[in-house]
């Protein structure tokens, strides 16, 4: 298992990833880069010996680590190293990026870096950067940046992503740089015990000042760009999603959100699902005036905060984990970048008005 890129000959079915250019709404969970139907004949055999002979540039005790993190499935359920496969046994193995055939090119980009170590990195994203090189993004990617920064360290390692968020949302991200830290990272996202925390200026008022969404997360039928929420469970992944309300100001509110799960787009579909798009969030319809009066001074103030700032308004505030060698437990805020916080200080100035 070759990190951070992986050429697999096996079945990608998590190829159409790639139709989404910005692929997660910070996204624990893991794809899909192997699968292998064991023989019926296979005589009773450790999983990590097997899967030794199956991919190319393997070690045992990288498989054993990936099983260790819960990497590794057998009928859909994870196993230990020590599982013995048996035929017919559909073996899976996941991990904490997507699927690339694309070598990264180190690019001198500029990085705010919150925390460093040697075997991990803390980032604060800037809004319009694409975390992972994909369809029509394939340079000037968080990952370009980051593999020209650890080759100017000594000795030079590589990028291990975790997890992601979305190009146009900012906010602070966690990438190993060795293979343990990031089994024992994406473990912690995985099992959702990793601190996670956004803050969202979103469309509408709210009845109550904390609420949870809950609704199943898929591919739009209409738009495969974007993401459905079905909340009959009929398609996608289930999906939760905490929020708090942080400042009313009428027509809009600050609500810091708490992710249970991570599925794509989340945080963007669940509001939309309830009525309470992002605000000037084109994809999701949060780039119109969905509240307020009709008059043009209110029409050309909204205008004005859309100018400011140009994206959907989410910012990944809050992020903790347990150091994945040192056990310590590490916890990082990061403040609502400029533009944000400019739209947020012009509500607050049309409240007081």
């Amino acid at each position: 298992m070759n990190l951070p890129y992986i050429n697999s000959n096996e079945e990608d079915i998590n190829s159409n990833t790639d139709d989404l250019n910005v692929p997660e709404d910070d996204s624990p969970e893991c794809f899909e880069h192997y699968r292998f139907t064991v023989d019926k004949g296979q005589a009773l055999l450790r999983i990590d010996k097997w899967l030794m002979n199956r991919i190319e540039g393997a070690t045992r005790n990288k498989i054993q680590n990936a099983a260790h993190a819960g990497m590794i499935q057998a009928n859909e359920i994870a196993v230990k190293p020590n599982y013995k496969v048996k035929p017919n046994d559909t073996i899976v193995i996941m991990l904490p990026h997507p699927p690339q055939e694309v070598e990264l090119i180190p690019e001198d980009i500029p990085l705010e870096v919150v925390y460093e170590d040697d075997d991990l990195i803390v980032v604060n994203k800037t809004p319009s950067m694409v975390v992972h090189p994909g369809y029509a993004n394939y340079t000037g990617t968080l990952l370009n940046a980051l593999l020209f920064h650890f080759q100017q360290q000594n000795p030079p390692t590589l990028p291990f992503m975790v997890h992601r968020i979305d190009k146009d949302t900012s906010g602070l991200l966690v990438v190993a740089k060795t293979e343990i830290a990031q089994m024992g990272l994406a473990k912690q996202f995985y099992d959702h015990s990793a601190e996670r925390k956004y803050e969202a200026l979103v469309w509408g008022d709210f009845a109550e000042d904390n609420g949870t969404i809950t609704g199943h997360i898929g591919r739009s039928i209409k738009d495969r760009r974007v993401m459905d929420v079905y909340p009959d469970g009929s398609q996608g992944k289930h999906a939760v999603t905490h929020f708090h309300v942080l400042r009313r100001y009428g027509y809009v509110t600050l609500v810091e959100c708490v992710l249970e799960t991570g599925r794509t787009h989340q945080i963007r579909a669940h509001f939309r699902h309830i009525q309470h798009p992002l605000f000037n969030d084109a994809a999701y319809g949060g780039n119109q005036i969905l509240k307020g009066t009709t008059f043009s001074k209110y029409k050309q103030f909204v205008q004005n905060c859309f100018a400011l700032c140009p994206r959907q308004m989410l910012h990944a505030r809050t992020l903790g984990f347990v150091h994945p060698v040192t056990q310590e437990k590490l916890s990082f805020s990061s403040p609502l970048p400029d533009d944000m916080q400019a739209v947020v200080d012009r509500w607050e100035r049309y409240k007081q008005a």
